[in-house]
């Protein structure tokens, strides 16, 4: 389809999904999620915070793991509208925040806590359940779910 209607340009969305369903990898526990998620920190754990989200469908299949941001020692931005425009992409029924942290430490900041209230928010809007959201380190990891903080 070309548009052409005053020169306005055609938006695209895609997602390529190379992988059966039955070849997915499933989230059965907390432990799972790290797993998987572990892999993704290993270049930035101990050097730079980083943030990853899991996409999940209604079996807890996993739909693709993003990185929506890369920051400094000390913090990242993460963006709510690049991870709810991801999950739509995708079709997610579930998410899984993570994010790491150099320090060692698995307490989460007041800023931890407010943008995960407010991805939670965002979430409920357009029917997207938020399930975790993990703090790694290199030892360690917190979830917001099991602290009560969800």
């Amino acid at each position: 389809m070309k548009v052409n209607y005053f020169n306005i340009p055609e938006i695209t969305v895609s997602y390529k999904d190379n992988v059966k369903a039955s070849e997915r990898a499933v989230v059965k526990s907390l432990a799972d999620a790290a797993k998987i998620l572990s892999v993704a920190f290993e270049n930035c754990m101990e050097h730079h915070e980083e943030a990853y989200v899991l996409f999940l469908n209604r079996a807890n299949r996993v739909l693709g793991i993003s990185c929506i941001s890369k920051g400094g020692i000390s913090g990242t931005v993460v963006d709510v509208r690049i991870i709810l425009q991801t999950a739509l992409k995708v079709s997610a029924s579930a998410l899984m925040l993570s994010h790491n942290h150099p320090s060692g430490s698995t307490k989460p900041s007041r800023e931890d806590i407010t943008l995960t209230q407010t991805i939670q928010k965002g979430c409920e809007a357009v029917g997207i359940q938020l399930l975790d959201h993990v703090v790694m380190t290199s030892e360690s990891y917190m979830s917001f779910a099991d602290e009560g903080l969800l």
